[in-house]
């Protein structure tokens, strides 16, 4: 009897009670029934259970089965039972644990983030003579990576005899999930070489690695993979190749694989409206989130901040209430907190202070810390020191909080210092040393030669790190005759304006431009990709720059792209 839902399988098992003899052909037909209920899309698992606890000597393969239909459970609960059954089998049943156990048990531990117990799990592999099996060592690697432990996680994958693509593929995931962008791209470049075939899910990591780091010419080198392969029209492969074009600075190609996928879900329409809106081209974001609904494709959470985004990228403040208020109702989808703070954004932007904290206090959302930043950072900005005084309150930095994070800190310092209150300052920064919190540093990426290479401010440690000094002092003695001059107000430091001048030559993007100007071609676009938002003094630094040396610069920011061409950028000095 073939089994295509629950109705069947307990018709199936009426008859094997009714039948009642044992024999080879009743115990194939319990398999038979058991595998269906405990892995089939129309199973069930806790009938599952119940039919293991009915079996008097089940062998390891039901124990198996059914932790592995735990593992593949998105429910917590369901990964204690696969370790409950796990120790069971252990302690007080026959089967003992053999290698087709081990894998789908590490997926439960990795999913549960039970760090202590999946290196206990490790050792007794280990002990037990499993340590060199190839499905287990694959599934050590992506447990330890979902740890966080990648030390660990290397240190399997360096000791393997033979690696397939799933082990590579665990790692490079493990590296990318890890912001280890560059030693992502560095292993897949290493997997290349020894030859061994990717699959969609290496693609998908690497895509991710290049589209974070900016590596246009590996992306292009997947691409290229992905065109043999012929998995180039999918959905999923799309969204992420249009994702990395995208943050590479490369709209058209972007544009171009979206119109190659054949059945275009709302990941693909999502990617492509973000990316629109992420360059500056924000009708064109809403005009395509439109072109979506006649195909009615139904938007989610992500597509609705990505057309908020483009309303907060232009100034669009009608737009924006419009569709906050109409998009949810017409499909039934919740606003978040990301959606409550583009707004926010765009009206703090826009100088619109007060309206943006009467938005705020009628949100039904309590405003979390990024919000109140937000509102914070505008206030600075528009030179509204009364109110960001009298917000500051909501960042309670005397109260210590779970999700404390050094942002809100470092936003109330520089409030202080711009407002010449500098014991105000030193008692800020006092605090976060107290609390241990450190001011993440800002950086910036730029590919040269297909290699990333990386810029801190004032970073000294690149190899060529002398011409790139030199290349810096010749680009400002060339914009200083075009009226540059440095906004020294934008250092909240207590030094003078030549020292200030200092730190806003070495900031990290003008380092990576010196390094463009030197390797790149000439006439050749420089892409570089910073981790913060663009200041004031480095935005009209690369306005002058493409003017004078006629060279289009393209620079990813926190917040969107800025194209800059003959002295102009594409943001048109809104950001």
């Amino acid at each position: 009897m073939e089994l295509r839902s629950m109705s069947d399988a307990l018709q199936f098992h009426a008859q094997l009670l009714k039948v009642g003899t044992q024999n080879d052909d009743t115990a194939r037909n319990v398999s038979k029934l058991f595998t269906f209920a405990a892995l089939s899309p129309g199973g069930n698992l806790s009938y599952a259970r119940l039919l293991l606890r009915s079996i008097p000597r089940p062998n390891s393969y039901y124990y198996n089965t059914i932790i592995r239909a735990y593992s593949r459970s998105p429910d917590p609960t369901h990964h204690f039972h696969a370790l409950s059954l796990f120790l069971s089998m252990l302690h007080y049943q026959p089967p003992q644990p053999d290698n087709f156990t081990y894998p789908f048990l590490l997926k439960c531990l990795a999913r549960l983030k039970l760090t202590p117990q999946g290196k206990q799990i490790h050792a007794l592999i280990t002990k037990t003579g499993f340590g060199s099996d190839q499905y287990i060592q694959n599934a050590l690697i992506h447990m330890y990576s979902e740890f966080g432990e990648l030390g660990f996680a290397r240190e399997v994958f360096d000791r393997m005899p033979l690696r397939d693509v799933v082990s590579w593929t665990s790692m490079i995931d493990g590296l990318v999930n890890a912001d280890r962008h560059v030693d992502a791209l560095a292993l897949f470049d290493s997997m290349l070489k020894a030859g061994i075939e990717v699959n969609d899910a290496t693609v998908m990591s690497v895509l991710r690695a290049c589209a974070e780091t900016g590596a246009l010419s590996v992306g292009k080198k997947v691409h290229m993979i992905v065109k043999q392969k012929r998995i180039d029209s999918k959905a999923n492969v799309g969204t992420a190749l249009v994702d990395m074009y995208a943050k590479s600075g490369c709209l058209e190609s972007a544009r171009n694989v979206f119109d190659n996928v054949v059945d275009k879900d709302v990941f693909v329409w999502t990617a492509m409206i973000s990316a629109l809106a992420s360059h500056g081209m924000c009708q064109e974001a809403i005009g395509m989130f439109a072109e979506m609904e006649t195909y009615r494709i139904e938007p989610d959470e992500r597509t609705m901040t990505a057309v908020l985004s483009a309303c907060r990228n232009s100034g669009l403040v009608n737009e924006a209430y419009v569709f906050l208020n109409d998009v949810p109702k017409r499909y039934g989808i919740e606003p978040t907190i990301q959606h409550f703070g583009c707004v926010v954004d765009l009206l703090a932007r826009a100088g619109r202070l007060k309206e943006a904290e009467d938005f705020i206090n009628t949100m039904p959302i309590k405003p979390d810390a990024v919000l109140w930043r937000t509102m914070i950072w505008a206030c600075k900005l528009h030179g509204d020191t009364d109110r960001a005084g009298r917000l500051m309150k909501h960042l309670k930095l005397r109260k210590r909080t779970a999700d404390d994070d050094s942002g809100s800190y470092i936003l109330a310092s520089n409030v202080y210092a711009s407002a010449g209150k500098w014991c105000n300052k030193a008692e800020v920064r006092e605090l976060m040393n107290r609390r241990g919190l450190t001011k993440p540093p800002g950086c910036s990426r730029i590919e040269v030669d297909g290699t990333v290479c990386e810029f801190s401010m004032g970073d000294y440690n690149h190899p060529e790190a002398e011409k790139i000094y030199d290349k810096l002092d010749q680009i400002v003695d060339e914009i200083r005759k075009e009226g540059y001059n440095p906004r020294v107000s934008e250092v909240l430091l207590e030094m003078d304006d030549e020292d200030k001048a200092i730190q806003l030559l070495h900031h990290s993007e003008k380092l990576a431009l010196a390094y463009g100007l030197i390797r790149n071609r000439q006439g050749s676009e420089i892409r570089i990709v910073k981790n913060l938002r663009s200041c004031e003094d480095c935005h009209e630094f690369m306005k002058l720059v493409s003017k004078i040396y006629q060279r289009e610069i393209i620079v990813r920011d926190r917040i969107r792209f800025h194209h800059f061409k003959n002295g102009d950028c594409s943001c048109k000095d809104y950001w």
